[in-house]
């Protein structure tokens, strides 16, 4: 939790100044979780880009594709699953969806799920409009805002990002934010970011793996750091992040593999669509939302052919494409209103549902930066997303991380998740006698009033990085400077962040893998 707000003692005033002082000390203790301002978890769903009859006329459609065009290249366990489950395979190899098999389905996937942490108090709750925002992407470079240069990631990186998720109180979630460049070989990469991922921190992770043959190995280091197959499947802490489909309509062969090994461990699984309107999702935001959910209902339809009910998050992740140049704009205000609208789509069915917010098509983490991030987080916290992937940390369209816009990420997101809120309306705080006392019978301010001070914490968000001083305290204060203070905390972080893998597991654990870091 971040440090709690730390005022300068109210000035004496007579009789009353030991009840004052006593509310200032109070003041200054962190705050129980359920009187905290923002939290994990907390109801959006107020914004609603698409009508009712517009979602329907988008649901209606992706039945339609899934009936008539159907999708292509699933593997052979696939197909045997699916059409044993009612799915049709045409002479021309696709698999074709009637409307009762997906009806079937959805009424038995997965609802109001919990994602587990290592720790309880990290679980991630997905019903309703519950909002979560967390890392994810898989940037090949990190970021130096210090030189504005692009290096390889490494293994290390991946460790240090999630450290920092640990200790950043509005990302909620860590799933691989970058690869691993310095390490090659398919089974090592796969083990090593699972571990670091959970070296680094007790939150919800996520992951993706390269083949199917690395799946068990990697659930051999999940039972070991669980402590046990049986408290694994109890509470998995680890879900697999699965690009299962190839936009347009086509399964990918391996990850679905992946998938069935996912399924088979355990593991909670994100099925993952990812088009991008108008290259490889149509151009209208709309059909690019349609194609994205007739995608995902054949991904429901796969995962409950093979287990059914198991624990799987509706991913529709469109993404949206600069028409001039054809290169991905994760940062436009047309990808805030696909996210949107996705949002509605997974309320619709009653699923819990993920997309992308968050990333930025700046290099840097400047203005550009600050703004993409800023509207899109706001945008899908507001529909009420329960998974916003990317959230923080991402630019140049995903090909680079930052360890110091995460940072500044935290930031925007308590802000955000304040907007999620929203104003609370009750007797107490629309009563117009502080008011009557302020006016007529007190100072003519409300500054000192007892109710200003007992909310000043509970209803209002401060940011811990971002900077309020007038002017000339500014000036007085040697002029401190955004990225030098986002520096500063990253720094103490990683100096004090502790390695959350206990000693003796965490030797077995290198007596049983090569691990890297």
């Amino acid at each position: 939790m971040a440090e709690p707000i730390q005022l300068p003692p109210d000035p004496p005033r007579g009789r009353r100044a030991g009840g004052r002082a006593a509310r200032v000390a109070l003041r200054a203790a962190p705050l129980a979780e359920h009187m905290r301002p923002i939290r994990p978890g907390m109801a959006g769903g107020l914004y609603n880009p698409l009508s009712s009859a517009d979602v329907t006329r988008i649901h209606e459609a992706a039945l339609k594709a899934l009936e008539e065009i159907g999708l292509s290249q699933a593997p052979q366990s696939g197909v045997d699953a699916m059409v044993k489950a009612g799915a049709i395979q045409g002479d021309d190899g696709r698999l074709r969806f009637p409307r009762a098999l997906v009806e079937d389905m959805l009424a038995i996937a997965a609802r109001d799920i919990t994602l587990h942490g290592r720790d309880p108090q990290y679980d991630l709750h997905l019903s309703g409009t519950n909002v979560h925002f967390g890392t994810a992407g898989a940037a090949v470079h990190m970021v130096d805002p210090t030189d504005n240069s692009y290096r390889e990631s490494t293994l290390r990186d991946l460790y240090d990002a999630a450290r920092l998720t640990q200790n950043l109180d509005n990302v909620h979630f860590f799933q691989r934010a970058m690869v691993a460049r310095d390490i090659t070989d398919n089974l090592e990469l796969d083990i090593n970011t699972f571990y670091a991922s959970c070296a680094g921190t007790k939150k919800h992770v996520g992951t993706s793996f390269v083949e199917e043959s690395t799946v068990p190995d990697c659930l051999t280091l999940a039972h070991m750091i669980a402590g046990g197959e049986n408290a694994w499947r109890a509470r998995p802490f680890v879900s697999n992040s699965n690009c299962f489909v190839v936009p347009p309509m086509k399964f990918a062969t391996e990850s679905c593999l992946v998938m069935e090994a996912c399924i088979r461990g355990g593991m909670p699984v994100l099925l993952l669509s990812a088009g991008q309107a108008g290259a490889t999702a149509p151009a209208p935001i709309a059909l690019a939302i349609v194609q994205a959910v007739a995608e995902c209902l054949a991904g429901v339809v796969y995962v409950n052919s093979i287990a059914p009910g198991h624990t799987a998050v509706f991913g529709t992740w469109p993404f949206v494409s600069d028409l001039r140049t054809g290169a991905m704009s994760g940062g436009s205000a047309e990808q805030g209103l696909l996210t949107a609208g996705c949002a509605q789509m997974h309320r619709f069915y009653g699923l819990p549902g993920g997309a992308a917010a968050g990333i930025s098509d700046s290099k840097m983490p400047d203005m550009q930066a600050g703004w993409e991030q800023g509207i899109t987080n706001t945008l899908a916290g507001l529909s009420g997303l329960n998974m916003v992937y990317e959230a923080a940390g991402m630019h140049a369209s995903l090909l680079g991380f930052c360890f110091e816009s995460l940072v500044l990420g935290d930031d925007i997101l308590g802000q955000v998740m304040r907007c999620v809120r929203g104003i609370d309306v009750t007797e107490d705080n629309t009563s117009i006698e502080v008011m009557r006392e302020v006016c007529i019978d007190g100072p003519g301010h409300y500054l000192g009033s007892d109710q200003t001070l007992n909310l000043m914490q509970t209803e209002y968000v401060y940011p811990t990085i971002g900077n309020r001083m007038s002017p000339k305290e500014w000036a007085e204060n040697d002029k401190p400077d955004l990225l030098e203070n986002a520096i500063a905390r990253k720094n103490a972080i990683l100096e004090a962040a502790q390695h959350q893998i206990d000693p003796a597991t965490d030797q077995a654990i290198r007596s049983a893998f090569r691990i890297h870091l």
